[in-house]
């Protein structure tokens, strides 16, 4: 071994050997480091070493030093006064030769120092080092150490107080400084002004200067204000008294290397706060599956401290609950393979308290695939668990249209399942406030029947309280609470000791039921018991709301809202299996359809309320007289059905009279007194059919028949009534075939003016006849018309024919003053209609005198919306309107202050008597005068004699028409009695 030539050339040449050995004793604390005892034993080697020389630490610590070496080398002379130099205390430098653990050549610059011990003797040897490989030259191998560490390091040399001497290159790049800038400026120049100025600083120097080394990272500043990491040794060099000569600084900018190691701590703040401060527990085990970290979440969810569970295997801090250790195991399993495992548990933490936890392990692997470690999340999902084990039972009983009952008892099952302290049971509360089992599969059955109807209220135990008040209940002690008092032995008897009952409540809050949870020793709900009740009762008011609005939809599809008896659905059914059974016993049923007379006039006079009222009223009357075994119903307005079982048929007469008096009773509706009657017709089966629904239209056939003859009064169906049935629904073909194919014809009745004689207009009558069955009158085709619908179609072809033929009539110079058609309701709900006679007397050049619409009471009466707004639209076309049949109607009077009427037509009934009944003539004098007070033309109708006529005269009557003047004429045979026509007689008082 020998040492390299020139040392670091740009601090100085020709240093003495005392500061090169400062210089080395600055550089050993940086370099790789060997040391090793006097017979060659390696004792221990620095990280740089192992790292040059590629072994592990155990690798060679224990063996002799030759194994660093070449195998010829150790057996030279050149090794073994490598030894005996040492021995004599001798420090060595140069450039080795080393081997490393793969076999290849390693060159070294080296500095072994020997230490001695107070007798002279060799203890042991410190070797330190730098890998010069790169820079060795083969042919001479005779590089320095010092200019391969110059090359790589900052050196920086100062005068003892701190005065700049000279730095290498290294430095001057590093700090940014030319080295004439640099030299003779103080050390401080090269620190921030706070450090500088600091007594830190001030006490570095002073311990630098009794010979003190220093080593470590210091903040430094370069020339362009940038902060630099300065890793680096300050060694002074002393004079022989140890005294401070100078101070040497060798060291390398570790900026970058400081950055990324402040970023790595604030990650690893940052990522130990995530792993700390989330909800979610983390243990990580290691190849052994022993737990070697937890996070605060961890103790935070289950409890467990870190004596609990540091150094143990997960398994064995659940070593009560077998389900969740062979859980454990299978997952270990999965671990071992290299999968990943996750599950869903119900566990108990430390302090026996069930939660619902969801595991996802991850294995982590080395690089030949085995388990090192395993890295475990665990996150409470006990909310979620429970509101979606409960929701699956009781929901899937829903889908399956189970019984309320089913599940309720379900839900308790459940709850009872994954808390077995807990007896559940669930009641619902009446709307009269008491409280009924809905279901309590664990309680006792004679306990739930003890409860059952059990009125609401304050001392009524936990769930009659918690009902009444609307507000939890939590009874730790039976024994001891007051709430309990007269129920304290009942629940004794059955081992009940405490009781927490919560009240169930609809969306608006009123209270519908009860959840309670009942222990067999005192104690209260701890917080999973609160949490299922929470996820339990939206589910209990689910399902009694759902099971109210189920009954609720039942009745109204079901039951008249108005009366509550079983509407036209539910009646054809109940009577269907009536039938059946009837037939099965070969015995009778009896079907009552019943219609209030007069209705419509009790709404229009007394308003809707009082029909509404009276529809009750009579409801009540059939459900009274009807037996347990008949049905009562409602078809619709004031039609009702009475479905008679099992009567005595020689009786049934009695039975129906019996019905219609009862109904016809005087009764008050809204204070005002009523009489109210009802028509009854009366089908039987099997005689009159043999289902329901033949059943009950001829039954109605028979109750028009019964009103057709007088109101209040009931009539048996008969052959007769079909067979009038059969040829009213014939007659309704041929009326929809006559109006389609033109076969109807207007007559003309002629209308004369009383005081002058003259023709007054005329009215336009309908007449149809048919080519089989004849002449068919209007009294019979008018009813079937309305009826069916075909009146609206029947009055508008009216009012084109008329039009038509006056127009004609004036274009012919055959002077008509007017023609009076007649119209139904029907035609004034047809918002359409003014313009459609709009159009219709522009297209016949007719003006709206020359038209008169003939409307009847029942028009006036009519409740549709736009039957007034049509009546006024028509009225301020000029169209003159005229109240038909006037006097025959209840509240005619009433009606003619408010509607645009300009003329009243007296009835044929009152004109027919008149000349042999004073009333009636006393009666149509009023009619005259009060058409005369308001202005009206009045026009008698029905006028067939000669004393009719002068009696109407003298009466002031304006217009009559009749027969004593002219049947209704066909157009041309009106034509023909004009043309003889000129002024009636009548005017002067002369018969014809």
């Amino acid at each position: 071994m020998h040492e390299n030539g020139p040392f670091i050339t740009e601090l100085n040449r020709q240093q003495s050997g005392d500061e090169r050995g400062a210089l080395l004793a600055a550089l050993s604390r940086s370099m790789a480091m060997l040391e090793f005892a006097a017979d060659g034993t390696l004792l221990e080697v620095n990280d740089n070493f192992l790292r040059l020389l590629g072994y592990e630490r155990h690798e060679l610590v224990g063996q002799h030093h030759r194994v660093l070496c070449d195998a010829t080398y150790v057996t030279t002379e050149q090794y073994q006064d490598f030894w005996r130099h040492l021995q004599r205390g001798e420090v060595i430098s140069g450039t080795l030769q080393r081997i490393r653990s793969d076999g290849t050549t390693l060159w070294l610059e080296a500095i072994c120092s020997p230490m001695l011990d107070d007798q002279g003797q060799l203890l042991k040897v410190i070797s330190v080092a730098a890998d010069i490989t790169a820079h060795i030259d083969d042919s001479q191998q005779t590089h320095s150490v010092l200019n391969a560490l110059n090359r790589s390091l900052g050196v920086v040399e100062f005068t003892a107080d701190g005065i700049i001497l000279g730095a290498n290159s290294n430095y001057l790049k590093t700090m940014q400084y030319l080295a004439a800038e640099l030299i003779g400026q103080p050390h401080s120049l090269l620190c921030h002004d706070d450090y500088a100025n600091s007594p830190e600083y001030a006490a570095f120097w002073r311990d630098v200067c009794c010979g003190r080394f220093f080593s470590g990272r210091f903040q430094r500043r370069a020339r362009n204000g940038r902060t630099v990491w300065w890793e680096a040794t300050y060694s002074p060099v002393l004079d022989a008294h140890g005294h401070p000569i100078k101070v040497i600084c060798i060291g390398a900018d570790v900026t970058y290397r400081v950055t990324r190691e402040v970023k790595d701590r604030e990650h690893l703040h940052l990522l130990s706060l995530g792993i700390n401060e989330t909800d979610n527990a983390v243990i990580i085990t290691d190849d052994q599956n022993r737990i070697v970290f937890h996070n605060i979440g961890f103790t935070r969810m289950l409890g467990f401290q870190a004596q609990d569970a540091i150094g143990k295997k997960p398994h064995e801090l659940f070593v009560n609950y077998p389900s969740f250790v062979r859980s454990i195991e299978a997952c270990h399993s999965e671990l071992l393979a290299g999968r990943s495992y996750h599950t869903e548990e119900l566990i108990h933490d430390m302090h026996d308290q069930p939660l619902w936890m969801s595991a996802v392990v991850n294995p982590i692997l080395d690089g030949e695939g085995k388990l090192i470690n395993a890295v475990c999340v665990m996150t409470d999902i006990t909310n979620t668990k429970v509101h979606e084990v409960l929701q699956y039972k009781v929901l899937n009983a829903m889908a399956r249209d189970s019984s309320l009952a089913e599940q309720m008892n379900l839900l308790c099952e459940e709850v009872e399942r994954v808390a077995p302290d807990v007896l559940a049971s669930i009641q619902r509360v009446d709307d009269q406030g008491r409280l009924h089992t809905l279901a309590g599969p664990s309680l006792p059955e004679t306990f739930n029947r003890a409860l059952d109807g059990l009125q609401i209220g304050p001392l009524m135990g936990s769930c009659g309280a918690a009902a009444f008040t609307g507000q939890p209940v939590s009874v730790d002690d039976i024994e001891t609470d007051p709430r309990w008092t007269d129920y304290r032995e009942l629940a004794r008897q059955h081992g009940l000791r405490a009781c927490w009952s919560t009240p169930i409540k609809t969306a608006d809050g009123r209270v519908i039921g009860t959840f309670a949870f009942y222990y067999r020793m005192p104690r209260h709900p701890n917080a999973f018991h609160r949490l299922l009740v929470d996820a339990g009762l939206h589910l209990c008011a689910l399902a009694i709301e759902r099971e109210a609005s189920r009954a609720k939809i039942h009745q109204l599809a079901f039951y008249d809202a108005l009366t509550g008896l079983p509407n036209r659905a539910l009646l054809l059914v109940q009577a269907g299996q009536a039938i059946a059974a009837a037939e099965r016993s070969h015995s009778t049923v009896a079907v009552l359809f019943i219609d209030l007379d007069r209705f419509k006039q009790v709404n229009d006079s007394l308003g809707h309320q009082a029909g509404d009222e009276l529809l009750r009223t009579v409801a009540t009357r059939l459900q009274v007289q009807a037996r347990r075994s008949d049905i009562v119903g409602r078809l619709s307005g004031d039609e009702f059905v009475v479905v008679l079982n099992q009567y005595d048929a020689n009786h049934l007469t009695d039975v129906v009279k019996r019905i219609q008096d009862h109904l016809c009773e005087p009764c008050h509706i809204n204070g005002t007194p009523l009489n109210p009657s009802a028509s009854i017709g009366v089908a039987m089966f099997p005689a009159n059919g043999s289902d329901i629904e033949t059943l009950l239209h001829r039954a109605d056939m028979a109750m028009y028949q019964a009103k057709a003859v007088n109101r209040g009064r009931f009539s048996f169906f008969s052959d007769e009534m079909n067979s009038m049935a059969q040829e009213r629904l014939a007659l309704e073909g041929a009326l929809r075939d006559a109006l389609r194919g033109g076969d109807f014809v207007l007559h003309y009745q002629p209308q004369i003016h009383l005081r002058h004689g003259g023709l007054h207009g005329v009215e336009a009558l309908a007449r149809w006849p048919h080519p089989q069955l004849g002449n068919i009158s209007p009294g019979r085709f008018i009813p079937i018309a309305e009826e069916c619908g075909l009146i609206g179609e029947l009055g508008k072809w009216a009012l084109e024919e008329a039009c038509f033929q006056l127009s004609d009539w004036r274009r012919r110079g055959i002077q008509v003053p007017s023609v009076s058609v007649n119209l139904s309701a029907t035609n004034f709900h047809d918002l359409e209609l003014p313009q459609f006679l709009g159009d219709l007397l522009q297209r016949h050049a007719l003006s709206p005198s020359d038209l008169c619409i003939e409307i009847t009471e029942t028009v006036l009466m009519d409740t549709n919306p736009s039957t007034n707004r049509t009546i006024a639209a028509v009225h301020e076309m000029g169209v003159p309107l005229a109240m038909d049949d006037f006097g025959t109607g209840y509240s005619s009077l009433g009606y003619l202050r408010k509607l645009p009427v300009g003329e009243l037509k007296l009835d044929q009934s009152f004109v027919r008597d008149m000349a042999k009944d004073e009333t009636v003539s006393a009666l149509t004098n009023a009619v005259i005068r009060i058409g005369e007070s308001l202005k009206l033309t009045v026009v008698a109708e029905g006028v067939e004699e000669l004393e009719q006529c002068l009696l109407l005269q003298q009466q002031g009557c304006d217009v009559a028409q009749g027969y004593y003047f002219s049947r209704p004429l066909s157009a041309e045979a009106l034509e023909d009695w004009l043309r003889n026509f000129s002024r009636h007689p009548i005017a002067d008082g002369v018969a014809r």
